[in-house]
């Protein structure tokens, strides 16, 4: 869906920092949206909405179980 939003999880990404999660969620929340900064009366729900991919991100990277190590190319 959207281009700019890295893979965070291994073996793609060694550590994810609370700036990569947030970085992910506000790209997801523009893309969804529409909007690249919402307008005042907006701010609050598009807040609010990306502090709660964020925290979803994070829930799903902690319970993931990866297993073997990256696929090599050929």
């Amino acid at each position: 869906m959207c281009r700019s939003i890295k893979t965070l999880r291994p073996p793609y990404t060694e550590s994810v920092t609370e700036d990569d999660t947030r970085a992910a969620a506000l790209q997801y929340v523009r893309k969804v949206s529409g909007f690249r900064r919402p307008a005042a009366h907006n701010a609050e729900a598009f807040d609010k909405a990306v502090d709660a991919i964020a925290a979803a991100t994070d829930e799903l990277l902690d319970a993931l179980e990866v297993r073997g190590g990256a696929r090599q190319r050929t």
